[in-house]
């Protein structure tokens, strides 16, 4: 076992927006030495928000990955966007890190994208420790949050400190396993952390917060449960050792308190990512698959002499050049080296590797199993692909990408900008899987589809600054779904001669509509016992692919519906792979069309914070757009209201929710599902 493997945290920052990720992210580089000055959201001048946007708009867009130690660790960070338009930001950060640090507001609680990039990591079963920020607001309520954790999230939050001090007087912690109380010092911005006693007016709740903490942790372990039974005392090493399985198991979760913006509660967290989240050595193998053998399964544990296997997750244009980020799951990676890209079947050289501390660089000789890091000269990896040696194939699990749901149609503004529009845009659909671009086939226009007005905007707006490219565009519009009302058959033959050959298929194809969410399923005859060869049913897939992305008549995609090919009889010698698709293709619209299509369209999910006073007004108004309110809940002179409302309601509704509320109310939406759109929207197609 390698000892600097054992002492390295993979780690990320996850939370809603406006949290305290970037604050805290902060603070951790500051107390660990990286930075010599704190930076500040508010004033555009944080660390980890190094892009001119960022720093204007106060927001984090794109994930950064920045390296420090603390004590005998080794940490990698990536500080992630809170943002729903950016979620695919989070979730390729959590495929690839070991453990992450969940920030909820002790004010706000749990809130929508908390609970998103909560399944996320629940998905890909990430060990958690959480820290409830904010601690000095007014109305802050661990206790309200911690609830909110096992209603909302049904997870088994743990609680570690008690606070020392409410709202505006907040100190400092007792930390319930040492039995001590932490005070942070406010003259050196709370560089100096002071233990001492347990104040004597909490040690009573100290103490029955304690034994909570043990009857926990003897759930864990058997020495503690009869040492708890029999009322002897239980060191804190043990102590941490037990909920340490706990949280690696996901079977419970280590809650701290703190306040980032007053500098207090950061190093006990840093402390508490060493005692309880995972090493690279501690995550299970990674299961790697033979490209040409998906069927068998290699795990991979994290040995840098181990054969190399590496995982592109972010790809970033960086003035003109590709710059890939990659976590090194086994073996070691050197500067100058030839790798195997499993998903292209080529070979790239790795011309350089850097450390990444945000956007400052770092060369590197090589790097090993573990590390997460960045290369330079990988001209054709995108996001998701697997670098291997070829002596040595390998292919690990790609990411999966939420669809996007708005689109923006842009033209160039000048002359020049028509040549470099479409370059650009390629660089920009590099980086982000989630932005799409494609040609409207009635107006020839450019087409950009991307997760929310916010994501478009951004995008627009980084292709004027790093770019150059000017560009005007029209009103977001919503990016619709096809189905079908009812079950369709149609057999199509195709026999036709094209440039001297006659070119021959058949297929028979059933498409039965499935229920709302089911999304789309290709079912193809069995290989086993099938006559068509194995290169006909990849070419018959794709060609259905294809068919399905672009939609059969309003040209959106198809959703929630099984397409079968029944029967496609191959005759050698007859059956040509031309044949075959353009068979495909015409037939899956016929049939299509057979089954009566019906248009969909983006249902959002929507938490509003509105003062009691305006709640009726804002009730009426999601009334009349469509929303069907879910739920409410008082806290004060302050409502919470759920309710879901279809995406074309909702564009400028800020300027609105401002309007009606005095400026006073906010909102946080995310996608939900796709439902039935209003007859007026399937007359506007043709389609009723």
């Amino acid at each position: 076992m390698s000892l600097e493997q054992q002492t390295v945290r993979n780690i990320g920052i996850i939370s809603h927006i406006d949290a305290g990720k970037t604050t805290v992210s902060e603070r951790i580089l500051y107390y660990s030495g990286e930075i010599h000055k704190m930076g500040e959201v508010h004033d555009g001048s944080a660390t980890m928000d190094w892009m001119d946007q960022e720093q204007e708009r106060g927001i984090t867009i794109t994930a950064t990955s920045t390296t420090c130690r603390w004590k005998n660790l080794w940490i990698n960070l990536i500080d992630t966007p809170g943002h729903i338009d950016f979620t695919i930001e989070v979730e390729r950060s959590l495929r690839v890190l070991d453990g992450a640090v969940a920030i909820f507001s002790a004010v706000d609680g749990v809130q929508p994208q908390s609970e998103s990039v909560w399944h996320q990591a629940d998905r890909y079963r990430v060990p958690r420790i959480c820290l409830l920020n904010k601690m000095d607001r007014i109305g802050a309520d661990y206790r309200a949050v911690l609830a909110q954790m096992m209603q909302r999230l049904k997870a088994r939050p743990v609680l570690l400190q008690l606070p020392i001090g409410q709202e505006g007087s907040f100190a400092g912690v007792v930390d319930l396993i040492s039995g001590q109380a932490l005070l942070f010092d406010e003259t050196d911005q709370g560089v100096t952390v002071h233990a001492g006693a347990i104040p004597r007016d909490m040690a009573e709740e100290a103490a029955a917060a304690r034994e909570l903490l043990l009857e926990t942790a003897a759930d864990l372990d058997d020495a503690i449960l009869a040492d708890f039974l029999e009322g002897r005392t239980v060191e804190a090493p043990r102590l941490i050792a037990a909920l340490r399985r706990g949280t690696l198991e996901c079977r419970l979760f280590p809650v701290l308190l703190g306040s980032a913006l007053r500098n207090k509660g950061i190093q006990p967290l840093l402390d508490a990512v060493g005692h309880f989240l995972p090493s690279p050595l501690d995550v299970p193998p990674a299961p790697a698959r033979h490209p040409q053998h998906p069927e068998v399964e290699e795990p991979l544990p994290s040995d840098p002499k181990g054969p190399l296997c590496a995982l592109a997750f972010k790809v970033l244009s960086d003035e003109g050049r590709k710059l890939t980020y990659l976590r090194i799951y086994s073996g070691t990676l050197k500067a100058g080296e030839a790798v195997w890209i499993s998903n292209r079947g080529c070979h790239e050289k790795v011309a350089r590797l850097f450390r990444m501390h945000a956007h400052r660089r770092e060369r590197l000789d090589e790097a090993g199993a573990g590390d997460i890091v960045a290369a330079a000269g990988l001209k054709s990896v995108l996001t998701g692909d697997t670098l291997c040696r070829s002596d040595h194939l390998l292919l690990l699990a790609g990411l999966s990408c939420p669809e996007p749901v708005v689109s923006l149609a842009v033209e160039p503004k000048g002359v020049g900008d028509r040549d470099k529009l479409l370059p650009s845009l390629e660089k920009l659909q590099w980086e982000d899987p989630t932005f799409k671009v494609r040609e409207d086939k009635d107006t020839g226009q450019t087409i950009l589809v991307g997760m929310g007005e916010l994501h478009l905007e951004v995008i627009t707006t980084r292709l004027a600054r790093d770019f150059g490219v000017e560009v005007k565009t029209g009103r977001p519009q919503v990016v619709y779904r096809e189905t079908l009302c009812r079950a369709a058959e149609w057999r199509e033959r195709f026999h036709r001669e094209v440039d001297g050959r006659v070119q021959e298929g058949e297929v028979l194809l059933r498409l039965t509509p499935l229920a709302r969410g089911e999304g789309l399923r290709l079912v193809l005859p069995e290989a086993e016992g099938a006559l068509l060869p194995a290169d006909f049913r990849q070419m018959l897939r794709q060609s259905l692919e294809a068919v399905c992305a672009g939609g059969t008549v309003a040209g959106y995609p198809l959703t929630d519906l099984a397409v079968e090919v029944a029967e496609a009889p191959f005759v050698p010698g007859v059956t040509t792979e031309l044949g075959l698709r353009a068979a495909a293709q015409r037939g899956l619209v016929m049939a299509a069309r057979e089954g009566r299509p019906l248009l969909l369209e983006p249902v959002m999910s929507l938490e509003l914070t509105v003062p009691s006073d305006y709640a009726g007004k804002v009730l009426g108004s999601l009334q009349q757009m469509r929303g069907r309110v879910e739920g409410m809940q008082s806290r004060g002179d302050i409502e919470l209201i759920r309710a879901r409302v279809p995406l074309v309601e909702m564009f400028g509704y800020m300027t609105e929710l401002r309007s009606a509320t005095k400026g006073r109310g906010t909102f946080t939406m995310e996608f939900s599902h796709y439902d039935d759109a209003p007859a007026e929207v399937q007359k506007r197609f043709g389609l009723q």
